[in-house]
């Protein structure tokens, strides 16, 4: 069992990163929250908390700065229902803290706005989880002090493209992607990559 991976950050996008570790290079998947953790980071030395999800056909890994966010995660995966790319998705659309806080107040409606949770799921991560959840001591990683912002404009720019090829690597089709992030750049065209998916995740 892998607990973590520490090594170089040599690719990143909103969905995935590639540590080197010791020349082995580790594809993992990764949370929003965690993209943004990394972004000041890029070939630097860097550690991510590990979840293995290993099955006949493949072996994913996915990974976070924290042990707490890890742990918010695996403790969603108990749910029925609930697999590793709706998890991901729950803890892209809102902070640990938020997902945490969504979850002890009972607030199934605000969790049943993500991609691939109806009604009755989300009531049932209330349920199985609402005396769990508060249990997790989240222990945020520090987040590096940085001046980077990804702002941009409407139209074919870094922060557009990006966003959308995140969300087609999350599973969401294409053409109905692209519309969404433009609606939002047009609105709202200082938006980093990440407010940008974090709105597309509630719309489409």
């Amino acid at each position: 069992m892998i607990d973590y991976i520490r090594g170089s950050l040599t690719e990143l996008n909103p969905a995935l990163a590639v540590i080197d570790a010791a020349g082995v290079g580790y594809a993992i998947n990764i949370a929003l929250p965690t993209y943004s953790f990394l972004q000041p980071l890029e070939n630097k030395e860097v550690k991510l908390f590990i979840t293995e999800i290993i099955r006949e056909d493949t072996h994913d890994l996915y990974g976070f700065p924290s042990k707490g966010e890890r742990s918010l995660f695996e403790l969603l995966l108990t749910v029925s229902g609930i697999g590793a790319n709706t998890a991901r998705m729950i803890m892209s659309a809102f902070s640990a803290g938020e997902v945490r806080q969504i979850i002890a107040t009972g607030n199934a409606r605000q969790l049943s706005q993500v991609k691939g949770l109806g009604p009755k799921t989300a009531q049932r991560v209330i349920v199985d989880l609402k005396d769990k959840v508060l249990k997790i001591d989240l222990g945020m990683a520090d987040k590096p002090e940085t001046g980077i912002s990804d702002s941009g404009t409407s139209g074919h720019s870094p922060v557009r493209d990006e966003a959308v090829s995140a969300l087609t690597m999350l599973g969401f089709a294409q053409s109905p992607t692209a519309k969404a992030v433009d609606k939002i750049l047009q609105d709202s065209p200082a938006y980093t990559v990440e407010q940008v998916i974090r709105l597309a995740l509630k719309m489409l």
